[in-house]
């Protein structure tokens, strides 16, 4: 079995990040990346779209995730470097390609973070009224950028702190929702959040899904740690799947308990949840106020500081690989040398998050403007990752898995397909400009003779 410290030499690269994370490290990553409280946030927008049926909405959600991670994982296993779908799309198809599939996931890479601290600033803005809004942003960007800086590691370390914060925090919330059901508070258990024939129609939970997909977005991300992983390739992959699967099951459950404390489900589903309180209105009706503010409290922390945390992580690598192949300003690839992470990709994130969420700040609809252009970059992204699977297994290497490398990546396109089809008009208009520009920056590295290559692609690529 190849070990993963012979892998990335083969394509060129010197192995300059720390490879210290294990299989558990990667999975926690994902599970932080992911927030197993996700759902806190965006709960009410998930019902009301939904007719009610938010845990179909994130079953749907999940299944169609799960085709994607495993596109991830054969590709994982193919080419085990950081970058994620850049890699992947440019060494499975082509270098330009893989450019503009790392330019579009880049936006939502980008987005991400400052979204994350936006919510998180909001919401604990609204818990202490008398600390504004920027100065809460201001802390949770310089905080996450201190602990990246010290290291992976640390980051680590900071990841199992906070996911067995929110686990007991989830924990609490079921423990106490579904002793209310038992105890007739609510609507009673029904499978309603499941299934309701009155509301049901495939348009309605399709659309939903474009909103909770949302939740998943993060098991990639574990795929920018594959050269800073100690394990083997597959586990990576393996990684990817469980985490995937864990956070989806926790979506469902807490959704499904949710779904049936909501005290005005008709209101909700006629009005929506503009504020975004629907999930804590659950939990005052569960258990109180004391849980509605735990719950709230819980959902800041998650969003702005752990989720925020691998989010920052995440793209400063994907900045990393493409700055040492020469597709961003060189810069960027510069590895602080004690710590073994990308120093300026990282520093420049923050500037970024810190600058992007201060302006949306000031805008009365930052939070909706953010949360509809999010989407888009990713699920593109995916697209290109599914075709990359069959290009390079099924046309270069002749491969006959019919079902791994043809029919799964198949499916997973189709799926994303339909959702990108189905997406906010801004977030295609502004995710379409994006693709634009990325396409004359293309055209300029062509002009200006610095076409796309990846270092040792022959190799790489051979069967």
């Amino acid at each position: 079995m190849e070990q993963p410290q012979q892998g990335i030499e083969r394509y060129g690269y010197r192995q300059e990040l720390s490879r210290s994370l294990t299989f558990t490290d990667l999975l926690i990553y994902g599970l932080i990346f992911m927030v197993p409280i996700a759902p806190f946030g965006i709960f009410g927008s998930v019902y009301a779209g939904s007719g009610g049926m938010v845990a179909l909405a994130y079953v749907i959600g999940m299944v169609a995730m799960v085709f994607t991670a495993l596109s991830y994982a054969q590709m994982v296993k193919a080419f085990p470097m950081a970058g994620s779908v850049y890699s992947y799309a440019g060494r499975g198809i082509a270098p330009p390609v893989g450019f503009l599939a790392g330019w579009v996931i880049l936006l939502d890479y980008v987005l991400v973070p400052g979204l994350l601290y936006l919510v998180a600033s909001v919401a604990m803005h609204s818990l202490v009224p008398g600390v504004p809004v920027w100065l809460w942003l201001v802390a949770f960007v310089v905080l996450n950028t201190v602990v990246n800086y010290f290291g992976i590691q640390m980051t680590a370390r900071v990841n199992k702190i906070m996911l067995i914060a929110e686990l007991i925090v989830l924990a609490i919330f079921l423990v106490i929702g579904i002793g209310a059901l038992a105890s007739g508070k609510g609507a009673g258990f029904s499978f309603s959040p499941l299934f309701n024939a009155d509301t049901f129609s495939w348009s309605v939970v399709f659309g939903a899904v474009s909103i909770a997909v949302l939740s998943f977005l993060g098991f990639d991300g574990i795929s920018m740690l594959a050269e800073e992983s100690r394990e083997d390739a597959r586990q990576i992959g393996r990684a990817m799947v469980a985490a995937l699967l864990l956070a989806g099951v926790l979506f469902i459950v807490q959704t499904w308990v949710a779904a049936l404390l909501v005290p005005d489900a008709p209101g909700l589903l006629a009005n929506g949840d503009p504020e975004g309180t629907a999930f804590y209105d659950a939990a005052r009706a569960a258990g109180g106020g004391w849980l509605a503010n735990l719950t709230a409290l819980a959902t800041a922390i998650a969003w702005g500081f752990a989720n925020s945390l691998v989010a920052q992580a995440a793209t400063s690598r994907l900045l990393y690989a493409m700055a040492r192949d020469r597709q961003m300003p060189r810069f960027l690839a510069r590895i602080n040398e004690r710590h073994k992470v990308p120093a300026n990709a990282t520093l420049l994130v923050a500037v970024v998050s810190l600058a992007l969420g201060l302006y949306m700040a000031s805008r009365d609809d930052g939070i909706s403007l953010l949360s509809t252009l999010v989407n888009f970059g990713a699920m593109t992204a995916f697209l290109a990752l599914h075709v990359a699977v069959v290009v390079h297994y099924v046309v270069r290497q002749g491969s006959r898995d019919w079902l791994r490398h043809l029919i799964g990546p198949a499916i997973g396109f189709l799926i994303l397909l339909y959702v990108v089809i189905n997406a906010d008009i801004a977030a295609q208009m502004l995710g379409f400009l994006w693709l634009g520009i990325g396409v004359i920056v293309l055209i300029v590295f062509y002009l200006t003779g610095r076409r796309p290559e990846l270092a040792g692609l022959a190799e790489g690529t051979k069967p």
